[in-house]
């Protein structure tokens, strides 16, 4: 790398056509050089069998040659040497203009498969997977980035109606001085549910700039996990008549980033509340073995089909694509949650199938002794 920190020094190594060529290159001048050698004796020999007279036309030439054989060789030699070189250098630049193309063909139109000469089949291929690879992540990109528009579009609009609400509520509180107590209390429990709303709506706004703007770092310490994962969520367990189950192995500790992790897990109880069936459990369970922890988050709830199970840990990307009020989120919860899952040195995954879900965190750690 050089001093500018961002350029790496490419290795260079010779090529299957480099070599070849090389190799075609040295043959062909050895050939050359032999063949010259064999036709100059051939000759010398020929010449031998004939007794020469100084009237004789060809004498004096053929004494010339005799006379400067070397030099006659030299001559030869250089006018076959510059014609094969010629040929040998020609072929690669052809080769070079040939890639020089294929590449202003996948700026321009990338669309377009590469397609070069035989010799450079290797090279082909490469250029085509490398082609392939950048339409994809073009693809995903683009579609990333419209998923994303399209929610600050959504998220935008959903702004108006919990606003429109708290508005209407507080007005009618101020205009109407002479509302019981019990309707009083009723339209401040449903303006502040609004307003909670409001806050969850722009915290989401929150999330998709600090994704897009800021890049995780983890300030890491000694954690207990297990007393980390032992907090309640009762309050919010009590709306859809959820029991809470959990089987935690005892003190076990890492270390970690806590307040990251306790985002992943927050993250991962909330998504399990949002999707279960009223009346049914949520499972906890944390085990460890010599060199990792497991954190397995299990609810009942709507199987979630392979298609979208392959995609949910992708940005923007959401289960409800109706946008409930409940579950409606930036799509960006699980996304977050896996880049601080990897930064930690861990995977998390998810399983769905009869009419189970299961995400599963496992982190790195060593046994506090």
């Amino acid at each position: 790398m050089n001093n500018d920190g961002n350029k790496v020094k490419v290795k260079l190594h010779r090529s299957s056509v480099s070599l070849n060529l090389l190799m075609q290159y040295l043959l062909a001048v050895v050939g050359y050089v032999g063949g010259l050698i064999l036709l100059v004796f051939l000759a010398w020999q020929f010449c031998r069998l004939f007794i020469w007279y100084d009237t004789d036309p060809l004498y004096h030439f053929l004494q010339f040659i005799k006379d400067n054989i070397a030099a006659f060789i030299g001559v030869l030699a250089l006018a076959g040497w510059i014609p094969i070189t010629y040929h040998f250098i020609s072929k690669p630049l052809s080769y070079l203009d040939e890639v020089v193309a294929a590449a202003e063909q996948m700026a321009v139109s990338p669309e377009n498969q590469v397609i070069l000469s035989p010799a450079l089949l290797e090279t082909q291929n490469e250029l085509n997977r490398v082609r392939e690879s950048a339409l994809r992540d073009a693809a995903a990109a683009k579609e990333a980035e419209q998923r994303k528009n399209d929610l600050i579009v959504y998220l935008a609009h959903d702004l108006k109606t919990p606003l429109t609400s708290v508005i209407g509520y507080l007005t009618l509180l101020r205009d109407e001085p002479q509302i019981s107590q019990e309707l009083r209390a009723k339209y401040n429990g449903i303006a502040l549910d609004k307003a909670q709303r409001l806050e969850d709506l722009i915290n989401e706004f929150f999330d998709i700039t600090r994704f897009n703007l800021t890049t995780l770092t983890l300030e890491s310490k000694l954690v207990n996990l297990t007393r980390m994962l032992s907090y309640e969520f009762n309050s919010i367990l009590a709306e859809k008549k959820l029991k809470w189950e959990m089987q935690l192995a005892q003190n076990v500790q890492i270390i970690c980033d806590p307040d990251k992790l306790e985002r992943v897990f927050d993250n991962l109880f909330r998504n399990a509340v949002n999707y279960s069936y009223p009346g049914t459990d949520i499972k906890l369970t944390l085990t460890q073995t010599d060199t990792t922890v497991i954190i397995e988050v299990k609810n009942h709830g709507k199987t979630i089909p392979p298609e979208k199970l392959s995609r949910i840990f992708e940005q923007f990307f959401r289960l409800d694509s109706s946008r409930a009020s409940t579950t409606g989120g930036a799509g960006l919860g699980l996304a977050i949650a896996k880049e601080i899952v990897e930064l930690h040195g861990g995977t998390i995954k998810a399983e769905s199938d009869n009419e189970s879900i299961c995400f599963s965190v496992t982190l790195p750690c060593k046994k506090i002794v």
